[in-house]
């Protein structure tokens, strides 16, 4: 063989040669998992729970009447900024004058009536006394049973007396509701506030409240130096709630302002929402927060969204919400024997070591809006799988992984 043919099946090997490493390489790459690499880091996180809801003041009073007529004078308009025991308006009291000058006379026919039984009375009582002297001056003057008589007279004449006098408290009492539904048909403010409703016009039939809230409503009245958020809340999410507890407010109509609250109130009955045929239903806690600084130009009613910080952690153990997955794990107090093979759901996240990506179990506090507190399970520097979620969804025990970054990707959640 000359040395020319030695020289070109040499190179001949040497290629064939890289061209298998390459593939060697090649294949293996192709077999790694890409993903994204995050690493446990301190942060200060923050808990909350968003919620949405409407302004209301903190006090309004629902004016009503308690009498039925025809209103025939409003002196008051919607957005009137009234005082305590200011007019608001008037019901037409015809009727109502009446119906005591009624009572009086009833009462004035009562008192008569007294004073006549209160004299049959006396006039009885003045015949039982001289028939009870005759009798004990000589019994053939009177007999027995005419001093019977007598005194049956006076018992029926006082028993009669008796009747009146109720009578008479009966028609003072007639006076007096009479005189009540006539003072009735003014109607004052309760309070000072801002009329924010006025439901009715002159001309319009007050009708007494007993029929309806709504069908009674006149008008409302609303002290709007106080102003709160009504907001409901998840089942799942009231639970972390508590008295004093701040909030960030949004108001749909100052989006670019916030507001700062405090809870006052959370409900302790829950209000079950009415579900879809074969859905669950829905409930929700009505939850109070009162504005610490409301806006002037601030109504009733608009809408509103409310983040409440329920809890607060500084500097501490931190991993990306998307990369906390869930696998079936053995726990450690089973693997200690090979005949347990007993395996639950177990929360956890790929630890990267080595180009591979191993399952380790995690213990989990708060979630701030982008990660969880980590308690125990990992250290703060170590290297984690944090994408993409399809990934991490999919991804195994040991698997072999390259980080995304090597094919400038930009994966997504």
């Amino acid at each position: 063989m000359t040395r020319r043919r030695k020289i070109v099946i040499g190179s001949i090997i040497f290629v064939v040669g890289l061209v298998a490493v390459s593939s060697a390489v090649g294949g293996g790459r192709d077999k790694a998992v890409a993903v994204r690499v995050g690493s446990v880091e301190r942060r200060d996180l923050v808990a909350s729970v968003t919620a949405s809801g409407q302004v209301s003041p903190k006090r309004s009073v629902d004016i009503s009447s308690d009498i039925t007529g025809r209103i025939i004078a409003i002196s008051v308009e919607e957005g009137d900024e009234v005082v305590g025991g200011q007019l608001l308006l008037t019901i037409d009291p015809a009727q109502y004058i009446a119906a005591v000058n009624r009572s009086e006379a009833a009462l004035a026919s009562a008192r008569a009536s007294e004073l006549q039984a209160r004299a049959n009375r006396d006039q009885a009582l003045r015949a039982s006394d001289r028939s009870r002297r005759l009798r004990e001056t000589d019994s053939i003057l009177i007999s027995a049973e005419q001093l019977e008589i007598a005194e049956t007279n006076y018992q029926v004449a006082e028993a009669v007396l008796e009747a009146q006098r109720h009578q008479v408290t009966q028609a003072q009492a007639a006076l007096e509701q009479a005189m009540d539904e006539r003072s009735k048909t003014v109607i004052t403010a309760p309070m000072a506030g801002k009329i924010t409703r006025l439901a009715v016009e002159v001309g319009e039939v007050a009708l007494a409240s007993t029929f309806s809230r709504e069908t009674g409503l006149l008008m409302t009245i609303s002290d709007l130096s106080v102003m709160q958020v009504d907001v409901q809340v998840d089942e799942t999410d009231v639970v972390r709630l508590e008295f004093g507890d701040s909030a960030e407010v949004t108001i749909d109509a100052f989006p670019d302002t916030t507001f700062i609250g405090v809870i006052t109130k959370i409900a302790q009955s829950a209000r079950i929402a009415a579900a879809s045929a074969g859905a669950d239903q829905a409930v929700d806690y009505n939850v109070e927060i009162t504005l610490t600084n409301p806006p002037e130009q601030i109504l009733p009613d608009l809408s509103a969204t409310a983040k409440i910080i329920t809890d607060v952690r500084s500097q501490v153990l931190s991993i990306p919400i998307i990369a906390l997955t869930v696998r079936e794990h053995t726990p450690i107090s089973t693997e200690v024997s090979p005949q347990d093979t007993t395996t639950v759901d177990t929360e956890g996240v790929f630890l990267i070591q080595d180009g591979t990506a191993q399952f380790r179990p995690v213990e989990i506090g708060i979630a701030g809006e982008e990660h969880f507190e980590v308690l125990s399970g990992l250290a703060d520097g170590d290297s984690i799988v944090a994408g993409p979620f399809q990934t991490i969804r999919e991804l195994g025990d040991s698997s072999q992984i390259r980080p995304m970054n090597d094919e400038n990707q930009t994966p997504s959640s």
